[in-house]
């Protein structure tokens, strides 16, 4: 039977995000209510500036008060997409305390405090749901925290930022350079005025805490995320990567140790092959490759961002909390009971692709090679480029042997490792800079996936 009084909803924000779940509220209504088992109403929404015109929304429902919507204590969901730390927290736990679950698409405050906001929630017997934080409209976070909770995951590894995605993969198919494929990702709207917190890593280092913690049970905070973004990636690394039948990905990856005993999370580029399914994924889409001891290896893909698909997982996560509301129950709340600690990103095993400027002499590669043994690190091949300073011919050999110079030229030495920990690695980067014949370490890149 339906339920005839309707679920009142409070919508924090109108941007995008908020003004796509408020058309979908009031175009879907009955497919909605038929689904949840009661009308849903849009009792209010919260925004910064009410002068905007906000078309197929009542302006009786705009206020600039947004805890004075939460506080009213008939509203049944807060539905919050304003973003930030604060006061998106304090208003989270308002709600809460006034009776409300809570559907968030906030990544940012899920990463730093998620923690202290499901203790909150559990506290009032609330709901706190959230996948549309992790990859829009990708269905993650309730397959990992429901659908796989009998199961163990050991491994995540995704394309988390669709900014970022459509950057290198536009370098890699049109040959462009960083700075080129980032002004047509800002024209095409993918990329924000400011860019930062997607190119240089944070948007997907949030989204990695948040699928660390749920996929091995503990707890994850984002400074314990190892970060490094893709504005140092070059036209020449992706042309590595190429002769390595491999792309370059910016990619979110959460392990567990292979004693059990810990988990690391890490974002950064990293070379993956070509014949890895994350290859694959193009411009501003999003996958995450799950990889589960009974489940085997699972693969979700999507459109990670934009205002109709998160608005679809926020809208999903209503549909959810409101049935739990009729049924008087709640659903999964934080599961953190493993309590594993984080360990640093110098005990990842992974592998290296070196790009060395080197003097074009004999003796160079053995003296490389004599630092890659002194820190215990195995290579897997060599590959070197002569440049003669006078503009003469250039050699390049596969597997150590390069050709060489009797003048003052220079060479690339492009060095890929077998797996080690990535303090040995790092440890021999440094070692390498400290050699007079390394004239300089131009690129760095982890190759992965394989």
């Amino acid at each position: 039977m339906m339920r005839t009084r309707p679920l009142k909803v409070a919508l924090l924000g109108c941007g995008v995000v908020g003004s796509e779940v408020a058309r979908i509220m009031t175009t879907h209504a009955d497919d909605l209510a038929a689904r949840i088992g009661a009308p849903v109403e849009l009792a209010g929404v919260a925004v910064r500036r009410p002068s905007k015109v906000r078309e197929g929304i009542d302006p009786a429902l705009i206020t600039t008060d947004a805890t004075a919507l939460v506080e009213r204590g008939d509203i049944d969901v807060v539905i919050e997409v304003i973003g930030g730390i604060e006061p998106a927290r304090t208003l989270i736990t308002t709600a809460f305390a006034n009776g409300a679950g809570v559907v968030s698409a906030n990544k940012a405050l899920l990463a730093e405090d998620g923690s202290a906001l499901h203790a909150a929630a559990e506290k009032h017997g609330r709901d706190l749901y959230y996948e549309a934080a992790v990859a829009g409209a990708i269905p993650l976070v309730r397959p990992l925290r429901e659908s796989l909770a009998g199961d163990k995951v050991n491994r995540v590894l995704g394309i988390v930022n669709g900014t970022t995605n459509f950057i290198l993969d536009k370098m890699d198919t049109s040959g462009a350079g960083y700075s080129e494929a980032l002004d047509e990702a800002t024209a095409l709207g993918y990329a924000e005025a400011d860019p930062t917190a997607d190119v240089e890593g944070f948007d997907a280092a949030a989204k990695a805490a948040i699928l660390a913690g749920i996929a091995f049970h503990t707890r994850v905070r984002i400074g314990e995320v190892h970060r490094e973004g893709i504005t140092e990636v070059t036209a020449a690394d992706i042309a590595s990567a190429r002769r390595m039948g491999c792309t370059v990905k910016l990619l979110a990856i959460c392990e567990r140790a292979a004693d059990g005993r810990s988990v690391t999370a890490r974002v950064h580029p990293a070379m993956i092959p070509l014949s890895h399914p994350l290859a694959s994924v193009r411009e501003a889409y999003n996958a995450v490759f799950v990889e589960a001891e009974a489940a085997g290896q699972l693969m979700f893909y999507g459109p990670g961002a934009g205002g109709s698909p998160t608005a679809s997982a926020v809208l999903g996560d209503l549909v959810a909390v409101c049935r739990n509301i009729i049924g008087a129950t709640t659903g999964p709340g934080e599961s953190a009971y493993t309590r594993l600690p984080v360990s640093p990103m110098g005990d990842v095993v992974t592998r290296y692709h070196i790009s060395l400027d080197v003097a074009d002499k004999p003796g160079v590669l053995a003296q490389v090679a004599t630092v890659f043994a002194e820190q215990g690190v195995s290579i897997d091949t060599v590959r070197q480029q002569s440049r003669y300073s006078g503009g003469g011919d250039e050699g390049a050999t596969e597997q150590g042997g390069g050709r060489r110079a009797g003048g003052d030229g220079e060479a690339s030495l492009v060095v890929v490792t077998h797996r080690a920990h990535d303090a040995a690695l790092s440890g021999t980067v440094e070692a390498l800079r400290k050699l007079d014949t390394v004239r300089g370490v131009a690129s760095i890149m982890r190759v992965e996936g394989e």
